[in-house]
């Protein structure tokens, strides 16, 4: 087993890195204002024509994937706590 696959020492990410995250919700107009505006507190001037959305099946749920250049992991614990705030949004990966 190498150190790469040992549970107690994951792999590191180098920063500043292109860092996908992945939100899941209620569909609304709400969630993906929610979204916007926290990305924007914690990634300033993230592309935003790069984001992707898709609905679920049945048109409840919507998922939205923003990729933004990653300072630091306590950036990205930042985004996914502030991201948890709204009831709107199920799931961040």
């Amino acid at each position: 087993m190498t150190d790469f696959d040992s549970p107690q020492n994951p792999p590191k990410i180098e920063f500043p890195c292109a860092y996908p995250i992945k939100v899941l919700g209620n569909k609304s107009e709400e969630l993906r204002s929610h979204v916007m505006v926290v990305m924007e507190r914690h990634a300033p001037g993230f592309d935003e024509l790069a984001i992707t959305v898709r609905d679920s099946r049945n048109g409840t749920y919507q998922s939205m994937t923003v990729t933004i250049t990653a300072t630091g992991e306590e950036q990205l614990q930042a985004i996914f706590s502030d991201l948890k705030t709204s009831s709107l949004v199920r799931m961040v990966l």
